[in-house]
Formats: structure tokens, sequence, C-alpha cells
């Protein structure tokens, strides 16, 4: 691999990774794999407590990618007062369409998730599945969206609850 080559993403940088969400890259290394030298970025997932070590000429390939821009954002904030689209298929197949959607790393397929998934405490109960589908697409926004506007997750959170409870008042 020539040492010209232009990488991605830099060391210090946030980035996407699409099962496992916000990650930081905190250096690239290279490693010997079967008689082959590979250079890795190695991204740490703090809050996971974990570390992974991603090819950096398959980053792409495998959907890698920068924090959102603040337009991007904007839109999922969009997606997030939209109104609520349940498909009437069987729980199992919606199920599956939403684990989809999360490890999309897909920002404004994960605010469908999240959309899709939220309840009030006037409506009806939640099964488990959907409340840890709910909850893991509710982290993976709320991380993203703290990231882009400088590491503040709590200030993150409460915009989102409070776009989706104006969006239960609204349609009140």
């Amino acid at each position: 691999m020539s040492k010209s080559k232009k990488l991605d993403f830099s060391v210090n940088e946030f980035v996407v990774y699409p099962a496992h969400g916000v990650g930081k890259v905190v250096s690239i290394e290279e490693q010997e794999v079967a008689d082959v030298t590979l250079e890795l970025y190695v991204i740490a997932f703090e809050k996971d407590k974990m570390t992974l070590r991603v090819p950096t000429h398959k980053a792409i390939d495998i959907g890698m990618r920068s924090l959102s821009t603040g337009d991007e954002v904007a839109h999922a904030m969009k997606t997030l007062k939209g109104k609520a689209k349940v498909k009437r298929a069987m729980w199992s197949r919606r199920a599956q369409e939403y684990e989809q959607k999360i490890n999309s790393g897909d920002l404004i397929a994960i605010a469908e998730v999240v959309r899709d998934l939220h309840r009030t405490d006037d409506q009806r109960e939640q099964s488990y599945s959907e409340r840890q589908l709910y909850e893991a697409a509710l982290e993976r926004l709320t991380r993203e969206f703290g990231a882009v506007q400088g590491g503040d997750e709590d200030a993150a959170a409460r915009q989102i609850t409070d776009v989706l409870m104006s969006r239960v008042v609204a349609a009140a």
C-alpha cells in the first residue's frame, strides 16, 4: 500500500460505524495478518468500552462515514416531528426492518425508527423488544447529535425529547 494514499478519516475525528454508532479514530496502525500488512483505523467507542480495528481500504465500503452535517441533523429533526408510520406487517417483520435501519448508520433512517416507536404515557404499552429497538435507535441518534453539537449528549437528548413531546402536543 503506498504511503501517499489519502486516508478518508484522520486521528481524533469522530466517525459513524454502521453497526456501532459514533466512535473516535484514536490512531492509524499497521498490523500483519497472514503475511499481509494492513493499515487499520483504531476506533474507540468510549460508552461501550470497545475498540474496533477497521482496514483503511475497507472503511467506506462497509459504510463508515463522517459525522452528519448540521443540515442532515436538521433533516433528522424534521423527520422526528413527522407522523409515525407504522406498517400493518407482523411485528417480527417490522422489528427486522427497524433493526436494519438502526444498523444502516443512516441518521434519517434511525430518526424514523425513533419517531415510529416513540410512545407517550397514555399510549399502549410497548413490548420488551419494541422498547429495546427504540432505546437503541434513540441512543444512536443522541450520540450523533451530541457529537455534531460538540459533545454534549445531554443537550442533544433534551432537544430530541422536546421534539418528540411537541409532536404529542400537536397531535392532541
